[in-house]
């Protein structure tokens, strides 16, 4: 064992408390990604006394299925003095917290090693359980308790900043979608009536008197001088990849970046697990090579209709057969606003149900993109709906990025801890 790890096992201990007097009403469940959640068990009928009984700093955890799942999922309660959970997991506590920070170990069970090594050491079979004694070998490098203690405050700084910029993110893009909604489904996009064209400065279109005629396609009315559409006539390529020979064995560390559907989320791009492909495969996908601006659009399965916007640090980049690329036509100042209408409540409804149509797996076809209608307002309208929009998504692109590297600085402040070997070293990567 080296010098400055310890045996996990020699600083927690099982706790087994039953909620007998049924005096703990909260239930939780835990989830795969490391966290309490609300339970959605169905407990009608279900005798709760049985159920365990966590209290705050200490741990429930599920050792079953680690193999399947690739994690072992293991969480702090932090928010509630007490709660219950299932019986089936296992509840520790740290036995002298003199010694060993909880705060501490949680940062070490969520280190992307110790779920390879959970893995690792989980038996075969179906369920792919870990044994709890392999669990209580597991070492780790426990430094004095304020070195423990700076390592905790510098990650929770990192995490305060990352949740103050989603929550800046989700004001955003609830101010965008709002926006979108005003302008494009109430028809209230600001409008000069003096001069008979859109103008930022005018007054609300529909509500002012603006003139509304019938459209066939939409069975409903729309502004006067806009025209309904389906995509083929406003895109100049819309097209799926295909993953190269080899499929994941074949990804490489670094190189062409390969955008798969767990990448592409409604507005935004997660970066995580993101695949690399070398020059000779990215060739074979000439046709699918992303541009700045373009449109990407799930496909297939749970993912289907996801659509945001490709990032520019991700270039040169392509895609996978499970996203599409849409690329509307330069002429138009489209992309913003193609984006918001393809997330928009309607038309993912519609997009959701065109996937569930055709057969036992949820997926929608090139055709079926290229069929599907949209509102096409004037150009004089989307010039000033992309000049409003593009103030508040730039801001919002900009704290994803930074989001991003928090989350990178985060992963390397948990990386490089499990390899230092001493106190004076876990303290420099601070």
């Amino acid at each position: 064992m080296r010098s400055s790890y310890k045996r996990i096992g020699d600083y927690i201990a099982l706790v087994d408390e039953r909620n007998v007097d049924l005096e703990v009403t909260n239930l939780l469940g835990l989830s795969i990604s490391k966290q309490f959640i609300p339970s959605v068990a169905n407990i009608i009928g279900t005798d709760m006394k049985n159920y365990k009984i966590i209290r705050k700093n200490q741990f429930a955890c599920s050792v079953m299925q680690v193999r399947r799942d690739g994690k072992m999922p293991v969480a702090l309660l932090r928010d509630f003095e007490e709660a219950i959970i299932s019986q089936a997991y296992p509840v520790f506590e740290v036995v002298d917290t003199s010694l060993l920070l909880p705060e501490y170990l949680m940062m070490w069970f969520t280190r992307s090693e110790f779920d390879r090594q959970a893995t690792f050491h989980a038996v075969g079979g179906v369920r792919g359980s870990l044994e709890w004694e392999d669990f209580m070998d597991f070492e780790l490098p426990v430094p004095s308790l304020e070195t423990q203690q700076e390592i905790v405050n510098e990650y929770h700084t990192i995490t305060k900043r990352i949740d103050l910029n989603e929550q800046l993110n989700q004001k955003l893009e609830e101010t965008a979608q709002a926006l979108y909604k005003h302008w494009f489904v109430d028809f209230e996009f600001p409008f000069d009536f003096a001069q008979g064209k859109p103008d930022l400065k005018g007054k609300p279109y529909k509500s002012s008197g603006g003139v509304m005629v019938y459209n066939e396609e939409l069975d409903g009315e729309i502004p006067d001088g806009w025209e309904v559409l389906p995509l083929k006539e406003i895109c100049e390529k819309i097209s799926s990849g295909s993953t190269p020979t080899g499929g994941k064995q074949a990804y490489q560390t670094t190189g062409i970046s390969l955008i798969r559907s767990m990448n592409v989320y409604d507005f935004k791009f997660l970066e995580n697990d993101l695949a690399y492909i070398n020059e000779k495969q990215a060739a074979k996908l000439n046709n699918v090579k992303i541009e700045e601006n373009d449109i990407l659009f799930n496909i297939t399965g749970a993912s289907v209709a996801r659509c945001c916007i490709v990032p520019k640090n991700i270039l040169p980049a392509r895609i996978n057969q499970h996203v599409m690329l849409i690329r509307p036509k330069r002429s138009f100042s489209l992309n913003n606003y193609l984006l918001f209408n393809l997330c928009s409540t309607d038309s993912k409804t519609e997009l959701v149900g065109v996937s569930e149509s055709g057969s036992t797996r949820q997926a929608i076809t090139k055709s079926e993109i290229e069929s599907f209608n949209v509102i096409f307002p004037n150009q004089y309208t989307l010039n000033d709906f992309e000049k409003t929009i593009t103030v508040i998504m730039d801001k919002r692109s900009n704290s994803e990025a930074l989001n991003q590297k928090l989350n990178q600085l985060q992963k390397l402040l948990l990386s490089k801890k499990a390899t230092v070997g001493s106190e004076e070293e876990i303290v420099k990567i601070l």
